[in-house]
Formats: C-alpha cells, sequence, structure tokens
C-alpha cells in the first residue's frame, strides 16, 4: 500500500508542480526492454511518467541517473509503495454499464442472448440508468487495476460523466445499432453518426482522460452501408473506429452470400479499414483474413473469458500476433463475462492459447503480460498507455508481495510468472490514474460504491420488468 501522508492524491495536479517518486519493492515497467527493476522507483510529474529506474539511479545515489526527462528529480516528494508498481491495465473492449444486466440469460448462446434477453431490456434504457451501470463498472474495473477502457454503448454523454467523476480514463465509442422498437427506416444510422460528431466536438479530450471514437455494432446488424459512413466519420475526426467482427461461426453467413466474400475481406475493399481499426473478438478468421488484418493494421480485441462462456470459440491469438496484428485484452460485457477482470483474462488468454496451439510454451506469461498492458495500449493506438516510461500516463496500480502467490521469488523472470500465473486482482491495494490516487489500500476515493450498487440494483429490476 502506498504511504501517503501528507499527498493531495486525490486532486488534479498540472504539469511545473513537484515530481513525485513513488519508490516501490518491485517495478515492472511493461514498457518491452527491462522487465524488473527492484527495488524500483517511477517519477510522476503532472499526469506523466517522466523517470523509471532503479532506487540507487532516481536518488542519484550512483550509477547512471536512470530512463527519462533531463532535470525531472528537482522538487521531489518520495512517496512508499509497498509491493510492486505496474502499469494500469488497459481494457480494450467492454461494455460497462452493462453491470445493468449481470446474470441475465445465461446459458443462452451469443444470438439467442442479445435477441432474447439483452437487446428488449436495452430498448428501456435512460441516460441516468448508463450513468450508473457505468459508476458502477468503473468502481469494478478500478478495483482490479483496470484504470482505462474501450467502451461501446449508448447514452454517450452519460458514459463520459461517469468517466468523469470517477476519474478514470476511457474510449468511448458511441454505437451505431437499432434495437426493437425503432421504426427508423433507410439510412437510419445517418442521425446517430451525426450525434456521435457532435459529442466528439464537445468531450474529446476532456479532462485528458476521455478519448471520443465510433463505433458500429456488427455487420449482421448494421448494412455495409451504415459500416462504411461510420468508418469514414471516424476518419474525419482521426478517431478509432471499433465493431464487433467474427465472434460466432455462422453470424455473418447472411453477409457472406449478399456480398461474395468475408466481411475482413468486404470491408477492407470498402475502404472501413482504412483508419485506426479495432476488431472486437476475431474469433473465426482464415488466414486470408489475418492478412487483410495485417495488410491494413486492424488491431484485435481478445475476450477470452467471454468467447469461452458463450461457446463462442477461441481467437487464433498466436497466428495474429505472428503477423504483426497488434493484440490487446477485453473483458467484453459484465453481462456475458460475467466481471471486468483482466487478471482473469490474461491467465485463460495464455492457456487457451496453448489448448489451441498444443503447446505448453505457447503465449508465455512476459507475452500474456503484454496483452494487458503495453499491447492493449497499442492496440488502441494509445503508446502513452499500458507502460511504465517517460511520456506514458501515471496509470499505476500497486500490488502487494505479501502473499503466498509470490513464493518463493527466486529471480526477476519468476516475479512475471507469478503475477500472470499465480496472482490475481485480489491483491491490487492501490490505483493511480493520470497521477491521481483514486484507490487507497483498496477503498476508493471518488466513487460511493454503496449508492452505485444500489442504483443499478433497482434500476435493473426496472428494465426487466419493462422488457416483459
Amino acid at each position: 500500500m502506498a504511504n501517503t501522508s501528507g499527498t493531495a492524491s486525490g486532486q488534479s495536479r498540472s504539469p511545473g508542480e513537484e515530481t513525485v517518486r513513488y519508490v516501490a519493492d518491485a517495478v515492472v515497467p511493461c514498457a518491452g526492454s527491462v522487465a524488473v527493476l527492484r527495488p524500483g522507483a517511477v517519477e510522476v510529474s503532472g499526469d506523466s511518467v517522466t523517470r523509471v529506474g532503479t532506487v540507487a539511479e532516481l536518488r542519484g545515489d550512483g550509477g547512471s541517473s536512470g530512463t527519462g526527462i533531463a532535470g525531472a528529480s528537482t522538487n521531489v516528494r518520495e512517496v512508499r509503495v509497498e509491493g510492486a508498481l505496474l502499469p494500469g491495465f488497459v481494457n480494450t473492449h467492454c461494455h460497462s454499464p452493462m453491470t445493468l444486466f449481470r446474470g441475465t440469460g445465461e446459458n443462452l448462446p451469443l444470438q439467442r442472448w442479445l435477441r432474447e434477453v439483452l437487446w428488449p431490456r436495452e430498448a428501456h434504457l435512460e441516460a441516468e440508468d448508463v450513468y450508473w451501470g457505468m459508476t458502477l463498472g468503473i468502481a469494478e474495473l478500478l478495483a482490479f487495476g483496470v484504470t482505462t477502457s474501450c467502451e461501446m454503448y449508448f447514452y454517450e454523454d452519460a458514459t463520459a460523466d461517469a468517466v468523469a467523476a470517477a476519474g478514470s480514463r476511457s474510449i468511448i465509442t458511441p454505437v451505431v445499432l437499432q434495437l426493437p422498437g425503432d421504426d427508423s427506416d433507410g439510412d437510419w444510422w445517418t442521425a446517430g453518426l451525426d450525434r456521435f460528431s457532435d459529442f466528439h466536438a464537445r468531450r474529446n479530450g476532456e479532462a485528458g482522460r476521455i478519448e471520443v471514437g465510433f463505433a458500429a455494432h456488427a455487420a449482421y446488424t448494421v448494412p455495409l452501408a451504415g459500416l462504411i459512413d461510420a468508418a469514414a466519420a471516424a476518419r474525419r475526426h482521426d478517431a478509432l473506429f471499433h465493431l464487433h467482427l467474427a465472434e460466432t461461426e455462422t453470424e455473418d453467413a447472411s453477409f457472406v452470400a449478399e456480398h461474395g466474400g468475408s466481411v475482413p475481406q468486404v470491408l477492407a475493399e470498402s475502404g472501413v479499414f482504412e483508419g485506426r481499426v479495432l476488431a472486437a473478438h476475431s474469433i473465426w478468421l482464415t488466414p486470408e483474413d489475418i492478412a487483410v488484418y495485417a495488410a491494413h493494421d486492424v488491431a484485435a480485441a481478445h475476450c477470452p473469458q467471454s468467447n469461452a462462456k458463450l461457446a463462442s470459440g477461441i481467437a487464433p491469438v498466436i497466428d495474429l500476433l505472428a503477423n504483426g496484428v497488434r493484440v490487446g485484452l477485453g473483458t467484453d460485457g459484465p453481462a456475458s463475462n460475467n466481471d471486468l477482470d483482466l487478471w482473469e483474462e490474461m491467465r485463460l488468454a495464455a492457456m487457451l492459447a496453448r489448448l489451441r496451439a498444443g503447446d505448453a510454451g505457447a503465449l508465455p506469461a512476459a507475452q500474456a503480460l503484454d496483452l494487458a498492458t503495453r499491447g492493449a495500449g497499442t492496440a488502441l493506438g494509445r503508446s502513452d498507455l499500458g507502460m511504465l516510461a517517460p511520456g506514458s500516463k501515471a496509470d499505476m496500480m500497486a500490488v502487494s508481495l505479501d502473499d503466498p502467490a509470490f513464493v518463493p521469488l527466486l529471480d526477476d523472470a519468476m516475479l512475471i510468472e507469478h503475477l500472470v500465473w499465480s496472482a490475481s486482482s485480489r491483491l491490487v491495494t492501490d490505483v493511480w490514474v493520470g497521477g491521481d490516487q483514486v484507490v487507497a489500500a483498496k477503498r476508493h476515493r471518488t466513487i460511493d460504491l454503496d449508492r452505485a450498487q444500489a442504483e443499478v440494483s433497482r434500476r435493473a429490476a426496472r428494465l426487466a420488468r419493462a422488457a416483459d
């Protein structure tokens, strides 16, 4: 746990104020070079990391001056952190407000769950429902050390309000999808895209923690013309375009029959993949489809737990990575997973990759950790997320090492193995977003958890009654 005596850690700091040096038993930068620094230190100024190194390096007690920005160590206040410091995890595909629907439609395959249970309830959503659903989702994410989530959902302003109030970080991609009861015809998605453009103009970059993208649900729910228009709108704003793709084996049969090719191939030919694209799930891909991803730099959000629970399949993660495709981990929504715990996704991703490949050495621990950190940030086009390095956002978590999960700890390589195979979210004690502490000693500092739970329970009951 962090000893934050004398720290105004719940308040925003601006660049130019004091530098805070966090000194920990170990620092795991996840930056692709040094695996572990023991003991290690991270210096933060404003909302960004300025230097990372051993304690001796950053204190100037000997050796080099550490990796970082010259002169960053003047006017330093030191904070002791018990355990290990890691970058905050990055959830590349999530529908966090769906805490409202956790536990609904269990034991159904994806298409029946969507059409018979989820969409009839979502048709009755109101903005305040989404605000509280998102607030509870953020509370869960932060408690697990997940500091950034890429959200695809409705009522984008309510989603952004929840993110701003909680002090978390999110890429919000409001979604084009026609719910039951919407009788719009023709180019029904156009009005939504106009609204999303207005939302982007108003809230993109807010507080340095909200990024706005665009989303279209999937090729089996949105016509090709709508997918093309949504992707074009994203490109005009230099924004992320986010969609579900190849989640189940038979979802796109009608699309293939109509357009004469696989969804990735047709979308590439139609210009949909010309911008910054994130394709969630990406399970049922042929080698030719994977080549399309690689050629157009399409990133994949891998959601192993939701895919396994819904019996959707196992994504070809090893093949994607081998072809240079950017891949990050996602949880999907808390109604199909049913939690937002990237620690579980990290471990399951490695296990399923090994089962699929028949290779006990496939997706080793360091690579699995990368999928939740630096690799996830890269998948979102955000090289400033998911690692502790100069210029990265100061999004961090402290993980207790005082646990049997880390015994024995004989060398630095074993620490990485233990983090992936033995540890879990229960060991996360403290969390910072942009240098501001939002979880201290496992207690939320920005969210009234009791109220969020009560609000979601009450609203979930109303939505269930409305759908009957």
